[in-house]
């Protein structure tokens, strides 16, 4: 199956039609699995579900009609990237409307997926944080999104980044240090 996928995702760079149908189709388990870390810890109603996330970050990849991406890894991590935007541009649209805010739930510390739900509020701040991040170190963003949103491990990270895992564990220290000064401040 990863010969497959390192085809498929060829392909899609290639701008090949249905390739990025099929690695959506043979990903699919994996792409639930993301977007359910990224919806976890919600009580009550919910803007989104896993499902209706995976379908709108699809929706989002196929409009590109070509990817940019070395293995599947990297798309993991694309779709975690779009599955993030989905989720930002969710909230400021509902609280744009003034139609049900703060109704979707999202944590940011993996330690704290049974804690108290994030609100809107926290989404954005979030959002924004990264943000910050991405203006002063890009690798540091990729690393959190990687290990947080997609879940890999940091060898399978240093892989996709072509650096150590000692850098990649050193880049997860920053990158929480930072978010976790970014966040309470905010």
């Amino acid at each position: 199956m990863s010969a497959g996928i390192t085809l498929l995702i060829a392909s899609a760079n290639q701008g090949v039609d249905g390739a990025v149908d099929r690695l959506y189709e043979l990903l699919y388990a994996d792409l639930r699995q993301i977007a359910h870390a990224r919806l976890r810890g919600g009580r009550g109603p919910t803007l989104l579900d896993t499902t209706s996330l995976v379908h709108e970050s699809y929706l989002r990849l196929v409009k590109l009609q070509q990817l940019r991406v070395e293995d599947r890894s990297h798309f993991l991590a694309y779709a975690a990237r779009v599955m993030r935007s989905v989720v930002v541009d969710l909230v400021r649209e509902s609280r744009a409307e003034r139609r049900g805010g703060d109704q979707l739930m999202v944590t940011f510390d993996t330690q704290a997926a049974d804690a108290q739900p994030a609100t809107s509020d926290d989404v954005l701040q979030v959002h924004e944080a990264l943000g910050e991040l991405a203006a002063i170190d890009e690798r540091l963003v990729r690393v959190v999104e990687m290990r947080y949103f997609v879940g890999l491990e940091m060898d399978e990270i240093a892989q996709a980044l072509g650096v150590g895992k000692r850098t990649v564990e050193r880049d997860w220290e920053k990158a929480r240090s930072f978010l976790y000064a970014s966040l309470r401040r905010g």
